[in-house]
């Protein structure tokens, strides 16, 4: 066995490790190499390699063994990951999340954790919604004198979305808008005839609404880098959370890690289960990881300079939380005592819907993997009643209703019904902000362990009036508009709000000013182990009402930039 001269196992030894190969990871594993840095990813999960090991890319309805919907045997072995209604319960992407009953976790209050482990993560069924934040969402903590300020602002990290927006492909049209800084686009793909009906209705009624395409991680016209990737323009199948064989939406497998393979500098290591870092008390720095094979459970240990942890909010505070040292005892990795709280998500399920009667001479091209965006306008261009911040809308394509419409009656007449196209149906749903509350909360479990002997996670985490006041907007404008198009029995809807459900669980260990107000630097460094980094949403300090993963992407990038530039001056 050969030993360097640390006294640990060479072969054991990388110049930097990631944890983690999902959106954040994958960023990380490319950047690294890139650099020429030797890299080990590490992977809690399975290798899903990418086109072959998507089961359920090309089949139809039939091809399925419940035409589609999950058996009554799986929803019990997935009943969380069943909970959001588009994940679980169909029988195409099942596959790609965990079974509950494997993976639990304790809820002092509702809490939907979805989750994919294995390679690519949840990039592979994320819904591509990709948009920057603006300056004033930065500003937003420090205005509203809420949590905590963001160390970082718009300026800063501008140059980091257009990095990363060139690489990965988005789609989307120009708008300068202030709430909503345009990205480096490709074409955006085009509004169906209802919903540009919709446009004109609601932006000649009030002024600070628009209805927009949305920005969506789609290639509509690919550039040579991404072809040369073997990635290919968006063939319009709207199958993309069963794995896009053609590449044409971005995920880790089909675009970071393999630039990261081609380096010839990436080492993937599947069915590995980071417990906790290997902290060196003489340095204060993190020397390795502690490893669980999640076949053999048996233990390991990796070592590497650099560390950037990306198993998702919640697997990466837990790795933090779980270190034990003599200098922070039982805090983890963290002196301010804000690890594991302010835990956000976006809240959803909360809209209108209707039919439109209008623009029957016209249908859709192909199944477009997009809809409308309604950028925020609350506590903008109209004040909003009782809260703070505001919200979106993401619109589910409005398209025509085919054959599986209610159709009743029968003869000749019925079967012309039955084989034509039916009225529009529209749709509006709200994504809004949750603001971060310190006692919204992630913590181990003293007694209760899963298979493998690490803590399980304990949630304990709610809504307060602000969100719940918030909705009444998000439910009545969304109506309202409708309306204005013209749209019939429209029917709005709410329920009671769940962390979880947005699958963008964020914070519990955010970057601040201080290490005395947060656990990470404005490099997404933690204060008390340098070499240590983390830029999956653990890093959030605020949630904002857009889709995050453009925003971890661009800091991911950052990130590595910085600490590859640490690691040559000596720093780290």
């Amino acid at each position: 066995m050969q030993i360097n001269h640390n006294g640990v196992v060479a072969e054991n030894t990388y110049d930097a490790i990631v944890v983690g190969s999902g959106i954040s990871g994958g960023w990380a594993a490319k950047e690294l190499t890139e650099k020429g840095l030797k890299v080990l990813v590490l992977e809690r999960g399975r290798d899903l390699r990418h086109v072959v090991d998507y089961q359920t890319t090309m089949s139809m309805p039939w091809d399925l063994p419940h035409q589609g919907r999950s058996s009554e045997e799986n929803l019990k072995l997935q009943s969380v990951q069943a909970r959001t209604g588009y994940t679980v319960q169909n029988e195409g992407t099942a596959y790609l999340f965990v079974k509950d009953t494997e993976h639990p976790y304790i809820e002092k209050r509702r809490f939907d954790w979805m989750r994919g482990y294995h390679k690519g993560g949840r990039s592979i069924t994320w819904g591509k919604q990709s948009y920057r934040w603006s300056q004033m969402d930065f500003e937003a903590n420090a205005k509203d004198g809420i949590a905590t300020p963001w160390p970082v602002n718009y300026d800063e990290i501008a140059p980091w979305y257009s990095y990363v927006e060139r690489y990965v492909g988005v789609s989307g049209s120009v708008e300068n808008l202030p709430q909503l800084p345009d990205s480096d686009f490709q074409p955006a793909m085009d509004l169906t005839a209802a919903e540009k009906v919709l446009k004109r209705a609601v932006e000649s009624k009030w002024k600070g609404r628009k209805i927009i395409p949305g920005r969506a991680a789609h290639l509509t016209a690919p550039t040579q880098e991404q072809l040369a990737l073997g990635r290919g323009k968006c063939q319009y199948r709207n199958l993309c959370s069963r794995g896009c064989p053609y590449g044409a939406y971005f995920s880790s497998n089909g675009a970071t890690l393999i630039s990261a393979e081609r380096t010839g500098n990436m080492t993937f290591r599947p069915h590995s289960i980071v417990g906790s870092l290997i902290y060196d008390e003489a340095t204060g720095k993190a020397k390795g990881v502690n490893v669980i094979d999640e076949v053999s459970k048996q233990p390991m240990e990796f070592f590497a300079k650099i560390i950037f942890l990306n198993a998702s909010c919640i697997g990466s505070t837990s790795i933090l939380m779980n270190t034990k040292t003599q200098r922070y005892g039982a805090a983890g990795l963290d002196e301010s005592g804000s690890l594991g709280r302010y835990l956000m998500d976006h809240h959803l399920g909360v809209g209108a819907s209707g039919i439109f009667e209008g623009e029957l001479d016209k249908t859709t091209f192909g199944r477009r993997p997009n809809g409308v965006y309604v950028p925020r306008y609350r506590n903008l261009h109209e004040e909003g009643k009782g809260y703070i911040r505001g919200f979106g809308y993401q619109g589910g394509a409005a398209g025509r209703q085919g054959w599986s419409r209610d159709i009743m009656g029968f003869g000749e007449d019925f079967k012309k019904q039955y084989t034509s196209l039916g009225p529009w149906s529209v749709n509006l749903g709200g994504f809004g902000e949750w603001l971060p509350y310190k006692d919204n909360m992630m913590t181990l479990s003293p007694d209760k362990k899963d298979q493998w002997g690490l803590p399980q996670v304990v949630i304990d985490a709610g809504y307060t009036s602000n969100e719940l006041n918030m909705r009444k907007d998000m439910e009545a404008d969304a109506a309202e508009m409708l309306e204005a198009m013209g749209a019939k029995n429209v029917s709005s809807r709410t329920s009671e709000p769940a962390l979880g459900l947005g699958i963008h669980e964020m914070g519990t260990a955010r970057m601040g000013t201080d290490r005395k107000n947060s656990v990470l630097n404005k490099w997404n460094q933690v204060w008390v182990a340098p070499n240590v980094f983390v830029t999956d949403g653990a890093f959030m300090t605020s949630a904002n009402c857009v889709n995050p993963s453009l925003t971890y992407m661009a800091f991911t990038a950052r990130a590595v930039d910085y600490a590859v530039s640490e690691l040559k001056k000596g720093n780290l």
